[in-house]
């Protein structure tokens, strides 16, 4: 008689695996790319491109908060700030939803700081979501919101943004939602589409939140950053202040991205459970960078209208550019980035298109497939990001150098 053959269990994908396959990082043979950043960013270098791919600015945020960082270094701020972040920073954060939304979170227990608002949105996702929940998302949706959902074991559900203004097609909204949607996750105003969702769009998602009991977290390092119209934070809608966490960041709105000072607000609940899994993460991080940022979350209301002023116009010199290049182009009312249409062109893969730009025409730019998953990156599949974050003298370069895209095609 023969002895019983042993059958090895298939082999369930470790969480790395699953944070990859969540990025789009993962090969259908299991092997390990790179994020669609860092190649953009090393085609840039090689070909001597402009870089309008990665959105971080080229110009450092404003003087008075880098000399409060410089002040606090010299005084001696160098060590571990409070896991929470310190107080000054908390209260900066709460006078600042008062002055511009009229929420009141209380420092001492509704307001953490985190690193940057990556670390926040981790946090939040790994707190309340895990194998058996669904996170719900808008796609296009930001990669590192398909790692962390990954890694936390939840399953990823999405709805589409649909071309030209990318607003949720409600009725696939609706249909999204089920009883195991533990978490939606919103951005608002949106990367990578630049759609800055209207109050009665966000109403719904609330109403459906709560007839489903989710939690919302909603990311809105964006906030400062539109043009013509409001941002509403989600957490100042009827029926969403106890159910919502609010993320936010300083990188945006200080052009202070290496900094990665973050923070969060919301129900004393939701925010102590974030908070137990943040401090496991990097405890606390940046003691004299937290100062500044409070500083700089005090400036007058002609900073915050200057910023968006200024990158508006920065919008509207890329715009032209690309829309000489033959692109359709989607002009959006906040971040920024701008999207455009390839198909005019003839051309309907924009990965392909985005490996060739920097050697054709100089400029590097993303498509946005890669922030889909597989059917989202078929509707999605000529279309192409750019960030317009960049001084005025790049940008009329840029500009230039795509006007001359249909003829070296």
């Amino acid at each position: 008689m023969h002895a019983p053959r042993e059958v090895s269990a298939p082999t369930a994908p470790a969480p790395w695996q699953r944070t990859a396959l969540g990025a789009n990082l993962l090969s259908p043979g299991g092997g390990l790319g790179v994020t669609i950043f860092e190649e953009m960013t090393t085609l840039a270098v090689q070909t001597g491109a402009i870089n309008l791919g990665q959105g971080f600015p080229d110009e450092d945020g404003p003087l008075e908060i880098r000399e409060a960082a410089r002040a606090a270094i010299a005084a001696g701020a160098n060590q571990y700030a409070p896991g929470k972040g310190i107080p000054e920073l908390r209260e900066a954060v709460a006078a600042h939803q008062q002055r511009f939304y009229g929420l009141a979170p209380d420092p001492a227990t509704e307001v953490v700081i985190t690193t940057g608002a990556t670390e926040a949105i981790a946090a939040a996702l790994l707190a309340f979501a895990g194998p058996g929940d669904e996170v719900l998302t808008l796609e296009p949706f930001y990669d590192s919101y398909g790692a962390v959902i990954g890694l936390s074991g939840a399953t990823h559900k999405t709805a589409p943004l649909l071309a030209p203004d990318f607003m949720p097609d409600m009725a696939a909204l609706e249909a999204a939602f089920s009883p195991r949607t533990k978490i939606v996750l919103l951005n608002n105003p949106h990367n990578p589409t630049g759609a800055v969702f209207p109050r009665e769009v966000l109403q719904r998602i609330v109403e459906l939140a709560r007839t489903h009991n989710s939690i919302i977290v909603t990311d809105e390092v964006y906030e400062h950053l539109t043009f013509g119209v409001s941002h509403v934070p989600v957490a100042s809608l009827p029926g969403a202040a106890d159910r919502t966490i609010t993320i936010s960041s300083a990188g945006k709105t200080f052009s202070l991205t290496g900094w990665k000072i973050g923070w969060l607000t919301g129900p004393e609940e939701l925010v102590a459970a974030a908070r137990t899994v943040k401090q496991f993460l990097t405890y606390s991080s940046g003691t004299p960078f937290q100062s500044a940022i409070a500083l700089g979350l005090g400036l007058p209301d002609s900073f915050y209208e200057g910023i968006a002023a200024s990158l508006q116009q920065k919008r509207d010199i890329l715009s032209e550019g690309l829309r000489a290049a033959g692109f359709d182009v989607f002009s959006p009312q906040g971040t920024y980035f701008v999207n455009v249409d390839t198909a005019p062109l003839g051309i309907t893969d924009s990965v392909d298109l985005a490996r060739r730009l920097p050697a054709l025409v100089g400029v590097a730019a993303i498509p946005v497939p890669v922030f889909c998953h597989e059917e989202g990156a078929q509707r999605t599949r000529s279309l192409l990001r750019f960030a317009f974050c960049k001084k005025d003298g790049v940008l009329h370069e840029a500009a230039a150098r795509l006007a001359s895209l249909s003829g070296r095609l």
